[in-house]
């Protein structure tokens, strides 16, 4: 572990008998062989902040990381050192004395098949994203014999023209957006909104009691005690107004459209 240390301390030059003399030796003879294992921690890259040993392990890079030393040590600080890539496994450190736990392997591993099946899968999306962008940057250029502006070849009839732009639209997820269908509701009166976002609200009647409020006893709209309120009816006795037709449809492709009745 002395010679480890000393490859890595901060001297100019690493020959042996300057390492010797860094470990304490009195020579350069080799002190003792070093595993395998012991260079695997040298290897390693560190976390850079403490973590939390709880009941399902520890959480590493939005995965739980698990081990059988990890028994009885909920609520451990420790540090994650890992191999770059190797995210199958890491190694798990004391936070305050740096001493070694032990690995940790991560939990709910996919199968053999599932990881085949993703492997498959992003092949195939590979190849159709390679075969988009070849398609996509296919210009041809007219041969010219002077120094002139590019001339494009290759002619698009309206029809090609409309169903690639209509399945560039559909493709395009902010276009299918519909932020304003909804206005959300308006914020407590208490707060500064800007006058931008408050035109973009929807504010209750001031007559018209909160979602979450109850009119009182003996105030307009309130039944009085003992008096039922029929499921088809409103508080004040009327009749409920019926829902929309069912004609009414609501365009989901075009963010300016509005609900239309048929």
């Amino acid at each position: 572990m002395a010679y480890l240390k000393a490859l890595i301390a901060p001297m100019e030059r690493k020959n042996g008998w300057q390492i010797a003399e860094y470990a304490g030796h009195a020579s350069p003879a080799p002190v003792r062989e070093v595993s395998p294992e012991d260079l695997w921690t040298f290897t390693l890259e560190d976390d850079g902040r403490p973590r939390v040993v709880s009941t399902r392990g520890v959480r590493f890079k939005s995965r739980h990381y698990v081990g059988p030393w990890m028994a009885g040590q909920p609520g451990l600080k420790v540090r994650v050192r890992f191999m770059p890539h190797h995210d199958h496994r890491i190694e798990v450190f004391d936070a305050g004395t740096g001493r070694y736990l032990g690995p940790a392997d991560v939990s709910d591993e996919a199968s053999v098949e599932q990881i085949a099946a993703v492997r498959t899968a992003r092949a195939a999306r590979s190849r159709r994203l390679r075969q988009d962008l070849k398609s996509a940057q296919r210009e041809r250029y007219a041969a010219v014999t002077r120094p002139e502006q590019p001339r494009r070849l290759g002619s698009v009839t309206a029809v090609e023209a409309s169903l690639e732009l209509a399945a560039a639209e559909r493709a395009d997820l902010s276009a299918l957006a519909l932020p304003d269908l909804i206005p959300p509701a308006a914020p407590p009166a208490d707060w500064r909104t800007p006058p931008s976002l408050a035109a973009r609200t929807r504010r209750a009647p001031a007559d018209e009691p909160a979602a979450d409020e109850q009119p009182s006893p003996g105030t307009a709209g309130a039944p009085s005690p003992g008096t039922a309120v029929d499921s088809e009816t409103t508080g004040e006795g009327e009749p409920r107004r019926p829902f929309p037709p069912t004609s009414t449809s609501i365009c989901l492709v075009r963010r300016s459209c509005r609900p239309t009745r048929c």
